[in-house]
């Protein structure tokens, strides 16, 4: 095929769609030896991996519509991800506070619990502790209290920035051979005698790229249709729903700890999570049928959000002054159209289509996507009739983890140079990749000033996510790798400093300058955001 002159590259695998599942795909498959091509219409990470409520969870809810295998399969992720990206993924607890006429009385939380416990059996988190009414409200006091009746407390765990997640999968699928392309949008998928022969794309330039391939995965999450189409192929296969995050500075009875609820309104799965300095609130579950890049919260949304938080912390005051932004995204689940938005399956499946050697990721959550990958591959060497010697990578660690005395070391060393919050900052979201950014302060120290630590990123920041992590625009560079753009402004005064500095250091020109702090002014009017 690579002599094909329409086709002039080719490859053993193409994955087009660099969010988690994409990019889990491709270092998966880059590990077990074939030649990866990975291909993203905009930047890695930047749809629907963004969006999500940052939860790596076992699906407690799940138990209720009987998905047993899905909470099993998620409680093992959720175990193997915080040993294999202990920097990115930390245990949370959460409350379930219990009232009189809830969907759920106290008995069956408590077997819920259990069974949870039990699935998750050779866990390293603590199994759970149903809690009086006078217990609970000591922990979390700004409760409301009419018809409490008690409580219940367990473990799961945060991914605080899932967008590292996939920026470290996208690194170790590179660091294996494969290789990555942002901004390459797929305007065709090429067959040849029934079989799928490979895809063309067109680049934020408008360059047209081709490659050539025997086996093609469309992991775009609720854009599949969309690829599924260029195909010749128009198979509904996402009925995707459109899920809404509030994020909010500290109320008067904000709890120190997440709290998991029903809505009174209509019993949907209710989240407060104190999340980066701020709170996370969600998650609403509404059918989406329009673009998925342009999804946005609604105003009925917004109300539903902050009435819903408002009852449950009635001492409030009022949540919606306290609302920075907001955030949305949709979710890609299987097309079930008789079925209510919260039942339909959140398990993930790969789809064979009738052209051979082209398959669509189907459905699936944050949590699972290393036994998504895992699966696929193994569907993909049976039907390609691929060598069956694939390496385990269960445990293999994402490339910022480290051993706990490596990791003290790096953070001694980091907190000596920058200072303990700096350092405490550059470990939650580099990992042990941060000894990059010593390296380049110790050639250049100018590349360590920030005009505020915590704020505005190091230079030396700056230059990483251009040169080592294929950030292209401001919006990548604060949203989706130095991460300060998801802070209490919206990253407001990181964009000016970055973009200075860029300009200062000879990568931008006063032009780019402009052209990306507009770019920025843009991305925020989409979230909402206050005072920008």
């Amino acid at each position: 095929m690579g002599s094909d002159p329409n086709f002039p590259d080719a490859y053993d695998l193409i994955v087009i769609g660099a969010g988690i599942n994409g990019a889990s795909i491709a270092r998966e498959a880059a590990a077990q030896g074939l030649d990866v091509l990975l291909l993203d219409q905009a930047d890695f990470g930047g749809g629907t991996t963004s969006a999500s409520t940052r939860l790596i969870h076992g699906g407690l809810r799940y138990l209720e519509h009987g998905e047993i295998a899905l909470v099993r399969e998620s409680l093992r992720e959720r175990e193997t991800l915080l040993k294999v990206a202990p920097h990115l993924v930390e245990p949370l607890g959460l409350y379930i506070p219990i009232y009189l006429g809830g969907r759920r009385a106290r008995w069956q939380i408590g077997i819920g619990l259990m069974l949870y416990d039990w699935l998750s059996a050779g866990r390293s988190l603590p199994g759970h502790r149903m809690l009086s009414r006078d217990e609970l409200l000591e922990q979390v006091p700004g409760l409301a209290t009419d018809e409490l009746v008690g409580g219940a407390f367990y473990y799961d765990a945060q991914v605080t920035f899932p967008e590292r997640l996939v920026i470290e999968n996208v690194i170790a699928a590179v660091e294996h051979g494969a290789r990555a392309l942002s901004y390459a949008r797929v305007t065709g998928v090429a067959t040849a005698g029934g079989a799928v022969a490979g895809v063309e794309w067109r680049d934020r330039h408008g360059a047209v790229g081709k490659a050539a391939a025997r086996l093609v995965v469309n992991a775009t999450g609720p854009w599949v249709d969309r690829v599924v189409g260029a195909a010749g192929e128009g198979l509904p296969l996402i009925g995707g729903t459109k899920g809404s995050h509030l994020v909010v500075e500290g109320f008067r009875g904000a709890p120190d700890a997440a709290i998991y609820t029903e809505a009174v309104s209509d019993g949907r799965p209710f989240f407060v999570i104190p999340w980066n300095g701020l709170y996370l609130i969600g998650t609403t579950d509404l059918r989406y049928e329009g673009d998925p890049g342009e999804a946005v919260i609604t105003d009925a949304e917004l109300e539903y959000l902050v009435e819903e938080t408002e009852r449950l912390f009635p001492a409030s005051g009022g949540v919606a002054p306290h609302v920075l932004y907001t955030q949305s995204g949709i979710r890609p689940l299987p097309y079930e159209p008789d079925k209510d938005e919260s039942a339909v399956t959140r398990r993930h499946l790969l789809h064979a289509h009738a052209v051979r050697g082209l398959y669509s990721v189907v459905g699936g959550k944050l949590t699972t996507h290393r036994a998504l990958a895992r699966q696929a591959l193994e569907r993909l060497r049976r039907d390609a009739g691929l060598a069956e010697d694939a390496p385990d990578l269960d445990d293999a660690p994402l490339p910022g983890a480290a051993e706990p005395a490596a990791r003290d070391a790096l953070l001694a060393e980091l907190a000596r140079r920058f200072g303990e919050p700096e350092a405490r900052r550059l470990w939650h979201t580099y990992g042990a990749r941060a000894e990059r950014m010593l390296d380049r302060v110790r050639e250049r120290p100018e590349l360590g000033e920030t005009r505020e630590p915590g704020v505005t990123p190091l230079p030396a920041e700056l230059l990483h996510a251009v040169e080592a992590e294929w950030a292209v625009t401001l919006v990548d560079i604060l949203q989706r790798r130095c991460m300060l753009g998801l802070g209490r402004d919206f990253g407001r005064r990181a964009a000016a400093a970055a973009a200075e500095s860029l300009s200062t250091l000879g990568v931008w020109d006063r032009a780019r300058v402009e052209q990306e702090l507009e770019g920025y002014r843009a991305h925020a009017r989409r979230f909402r955001v206050r005072d920008f």
